[in-house]
């Protein structure tokens, strides 16, 4: 079974990046029943600490890693907060990204959305989102730039968005990044040194 662990870079109930991830989310069970999509919590981990991650002392930080650990890939929806990515997100990618060199996120493949309720489709958080998880030993996805601007006036359900090219643009990059996905190489959880 492939798992695409999927995450919002938005914590703000009824946002548009959440949504985005609904939709992920329905197009894999739609048409993919055999994918696991979980979804990861990013307010379940605190600040990032040193000190904290050099004593293994987070339960909410040692889960979150070993779900993106379990993953074959990841697909990640993020707004643009003066022009970057969300702190809780990069965050999220500060504690994923360590050990340096045999992180959780080291050759993992990764697709970034960028959606907001504007014009600009949050987009110019793009670049930055890359830099850090190109960092932190991720793959980027090969695909086009998905961006999805208006999303609050776009059509939608409970599922998440309905538009047509909203959709098709998602599929898109799902075939995509499950044509990248990886064989899981960490079999056993790793042991803290």
């Amino acid at each position: 079974m492939t798992t695409i662990l999927l995450v919002s870079g938005s914590l703000r109930r009824g946002s548009v990046n959440s949504a985005v991830i609904a939709t992920v989310r329905r197009i894999l069970t739609a048409h993919r029943p055999t994918v696991r999509t979980p979804g990861l919590d990013l307010r379940a981990l605190p600040y990032y600490d040193e000190d904290v991650d050099a004593v293994d002392g987070s339960a909410a930080v040692r889960a979150a890693r070993a779900l993106v650990e379990s993953a074959h890939a990841l697909i990640i929806s993020t707004p643009s907060y003066n022009g970057e990515a969300p702190g809780v997100l990069k965050n999220a990618l500060d504690w994923l990204s360590r050990p340096w060199g045999d992180s959780a996120l080291t050759g993992k493949p990764v697709a970034v959305v960028t959606a907001s309720s504007g014009r600009k489709a949050g987009a110019e958080a793009r670049p930055g989102l890359h830099s850090v998880l190109e960092r932190a030993g991720a793959i980027m996805v090969d695909h086009a730039p998905v961006a999805i601007g208006n999303g609050e006036a776009l059509p939608s359900d409970a599922f998440g968005f309905t538009a047509p090219s909203v959709v098709a643009s998602l599929e898109s990059l799902v075939e995509a990044t499950l044509a990248q996905r990886v064989p899981l190489l960490r079999q056993q959880p790793r042991i803290p040194l």
